[in-house]
């Protein structure tokens, strides 16, 4: 069976090619010239546009990609599994959907279930990581695609950003929304709610909200000492760092992944993010 993700998941390029996995890239936009996000551009030379004063735009993966994976998997008569980003953060799953059919008109056939994660980041990634954890397992189409589903409705994100700004300026936060930002060090926390990013408090201070995070995921988490839970950060190592081993004290979890958020993320997020994800509800099985 094979597993399709795209890039949003923030999984760096080496987890595709161990686990055979099938990238597909979300596309950025920087100084008037398009790149493939992961394997076409530097993720840091992103968060350095951004930091001068530049604003990266992205757009969805391409439709002429997913036809010839699509047609692929149809000729190869193999089935296939795509998790996609949040269809309320990017148009991605949209376009699967649509190129999914017509070439379903052409091979009937075609084995392909898509599956809308509404996560993002490495929520998103994490509910990939499970899927192929559960294909090594033996379990078939039908089975993965229902416990990622679910996998995917319990997942938690928590986050912080430097500055409200850049996501109202991409549309992923209205205006409204974008309260205060970097002024006063007032430090939003944002979650995800079917998909949407919504704010939700405000901190004065990176130490308050950091703090903040950990009374959520003790008022939400579920067995967190059974689950490995994953950070993300917009290059700032040094800050995950320190939420990782507050994490490990606190609930002492299996596992805490750090990773960079790649470049279409970011693009939105900014540099100075911190994203915590965990399930709400462990899985039994």
């Amino acid at each position: 069976m094979r597993i399709y993700a795209d890039s949003a998941s923030d999984l760096p390029k080496s987890f595709y090619e161990e686990n055979n996995v099938t990238l597909i890239p979300l596309r950025v936009h920087m100084n008037n010239e398009e790149y493939a996000d992961v394997v076409g551009i530097d993720v840091l030379k992103v968060y350095e546009f951004i930091r001068q004063g530049g604003q990266p735009k992205t757009s969805q993966a391409s439709p002429e990609l997913f036809l010839e994976l699509f047609e692929e998997l149809a000729k190869s008569g193999e089935e296939g599994l795509y998790i996609a980003f949040s269809s309320e953060l990017s148009g991605t799953y949209s376009t699967a959907v649509m190129i999914y059919k017509q070439v379903k008109e052409q091979y009937p056939d075609l084995k392909l279930t898509i599956v809308d994660s509404k996560c993002a980041s490495l929520g998103y990634g994490l509910v990939v990581k499970e899927a192929v954890r559960l294909r090594e397992a033996g379990l078939s189409l039908d089975e993965i695609s229902e416990k990622v589903r679910l996998n995917a409705q319990h997942m938690e994100h928590f986050f912080t950003v430097e500055d409200l700004d850049y996501l109202a300026r991409g549309g992923r936060v209205s205006k409204a929304s974008a309260f205060i930002g970097g002024l006063l060090s007032i430090k939003p926390l944002l979650h995800v709610e079917d998909g949407k990013l919504v704010p939700i408090e405000k901190h004065r201070g990176r130490k308050k909200v950091m703090k903040r995070i950990l009374d959520k995921m003790e008022e939400t988490g579920d067995r967190l000492s059974d689950q490995v839970i994953a950070i993300s950060h917009g290059d700032d190592l040094a800050t995950a760092e320190e939420m990782k081993a507050m994490i490990m004290e606190k609930f002492q979890p299996k596992a805490v992944e750090i990773h960079l958020i790649g470049s279409a993320v970011a693009s939105h997020a900014g540099p100075g993010t911190l994203a915590i994800f965990f399930l709400n509800q462990h899985p039994t099985a």
